[in-house]
Order: structure tokens, then C-alpha cells, then sequence
């Protein structure tokens, strides 16, 4: 379980720093290119992924934040029982990144993206790093997941 409080704790720290560093950065800009492929932006997110939900303003925010609490207990409890190192930093990553969001509606009223990934004109929906992590230890948690099934079906 400490393994993944720990992931999480780092999360936050990350997130907050990053977030903190990249806002201090832009300064007045709300654009900065870096190649053809990578712009850091100011973009403020009042929904949920991709910009889901942005139209409900603050109390949106605050349910989504609500929402984000209690999916991050659930994975607590979850975690307290997850024996496998791998799951328990996965589980940490995802409490991290959801907490490091709920951070931002809380003190913002919305959630501070930068990370802006393009080819050409055609851009991914811009993230941070709790989004980053987030993603991460889902895609771990998947990842095992297959892998513990084919483990098992072999074994058959």
C-alpha cells in the first residue's frame, strides 16, 4: 500500500510543480512553439477529459471534484488490498493525477492544461500531467490485466 500512496504523493508533487513552472513560464503568452510537433498553451478546462462538461462553470466543477474524491477512496480501498507492486504504484499514479486536477478546481474553479501535441493543424486535446499519469497507470492496470489472462489461459 506504501508503494502507492507514495506514487501518489509524488503525483501531486509533479503535477502541482509542473503546473506551477509551465503558468510562471507562459507569463503573458498563451502560446509557445516548440517544433513542429509541441506547443506549451495556457488552456483552462471546466469539464472533465477533452473538455467534456465545460459548459456547467463552477458547479460543474465542483461535482466533477466530487466525483474525482470519491473515485480516488474507491481506489484507496482498492489499494489497501492490491498485493501486486505493479497495481499498487498504477493505483497511485491514477489517485495522484485525479488528486493533482481536484487541486486545481479548488483553487482555479477549472483545471490548467499546457501540453499541446500536434501534427499540423490537427491538435490533441491539451493536458497536464496529472492527465499524463492518469493514463499511465490505467494503461498499466490494463496492461496486467491482459497479461494475468494469457498467463491463465496458458496455464490451462
Amino acid at each position: 500500500m506504501w508503494l502507492g500512496l507514495a506514487a501518489a504523493a509524488a503525483v501531486i508533487i509533479l503535477d502541482q510543480i509542473t503546473k506551477y513552472w509551465v503558468l510562471s513560464f507562459l507569463g503573458v503568452s498563451a502560446y509557445i512553439p516548440f517544433g513542429d510537433y509541441f506547443n506549451l498553451v495556457r488552456a483552462w478546462n471546466t469539464g472533465v477529459s477533452f473538455s467534456m462538461l465545460n459548459d456547467y462553470g463552477n458547479m460543474g466543477a465542483w461535482l466533477l471534484s466530487g466525483l474525482a474524491v470519491v473515485i480516488v477512496i474507491m481506489l484507496f480501498f482498492w489499494l489497501r488490498k492490491e498485493n501486486s507492486r505493479v497495481i499498487q504504484a498504477a493505483l497511485g499514479m491514477i489517485m495522484g493525477g485525479a488528486v493533482g486536477n481536484v487541486i486545481d478546481r479548488i483553487r482555479f474553479g477549472a483545471v490548467f492544461d499546457f501540453l499541446d501535441v500536434h501534427i499540423g493543424d490537427h491538435h490533441w486535446p491539451a493536458f497536464n500531467a496529472a492527465d499524463s499519469f492518469i493514463c499511465i497507470g490505467a494503461a498499466i492496470i490494463i496492461a496486467e490485466a491482459v497479461v494475468a489472462k494469457i498467463r491463465k489461459e496458458k496455464e490451462k
